[in-house]
């Protein structure tokens, strides 16, 4: 079952409409549609609430680290509450998927993506749950980190916030522990 969900992002103003930020968008948005309140956590490095997801009690944890220490933030929390790393759900942006693309998948690699790749590091293994929210490529890898940080258009927005909202759907067949539910009805259009 999972017991942690981290939504992936850059903590400030000046970040939070930036495609990097897919994961934050869904976290907070989870946790307003499970009426529960983020707080700052200063010992986890981010700021987390909890919240009961069927009848599973659920921590939802944004890391105030930055993109690329975000495994700092996950660290500290799993580690405190004993979580173990395949107990762990982690929201993230996917350049390698379209926007308005959702997938679900246990472990694999960090495909370039600087939080994957920093988390993957601290927690010493790769085998946690990713739920990737496609946010597309800008054709050229030479121009990833500008379109990272800029926010999408108009059309990619709302294709990804409806990705955000069918997302929302598994997220208790997830927590229950039941993938395969989750995963099929994900995936089967």
């Amino acid at each position: 079952m999972i017991k942690l969900i981290a939504g992936l992002g850059n903590p400030g103003k000046d970040y939070q409409a930036h495609r990097h930020n897919a994961g934050f968008w869904f976290i907070e948005s989870l946790a307003n549609n499970l009426d529960s309140k983020f707080s700052s956590q200063p010992k986890f490095f981010g700021e987390t609430a909890v919240c009961l997801i069927g009848n599973n009690k659920v921590r939802l944890l944004k890391p105030k680290t930055f993109m690329n220490n975000s495994g700092q933030s996950l660290k500290a929390l799993s580690s405190y509450y004993n979580i173990e790393a395949e107990e762990i759900l982690v929201i993230h942006d996917d350049l390698d998927l379209t926007p308005g693309s959702v997938k679900i998948k246990m472990g694999g690699g960090h495909g370039g993506h600087n939080g994957l790749k920093d988390t993957i590091k601290v927690l010493d293994t790769n085998d946690f749950y990713r739920l990737r929210l496609g946010i597309g490529h800008p054709g050229s890898k030479n121009e990833v980190v500008n379109f990272v940080l800029s926010p999408p258009g108009k059309t990619d927005l709302a294709l990804i916030e409806q990705a955000i909202k069918e997302a929302m759907d598994v997220i208790e067949p997830l927590a229950n522990g039941d993938f395969e539910q989750a995963m099929k009805q994900l995936h089967t259009d």
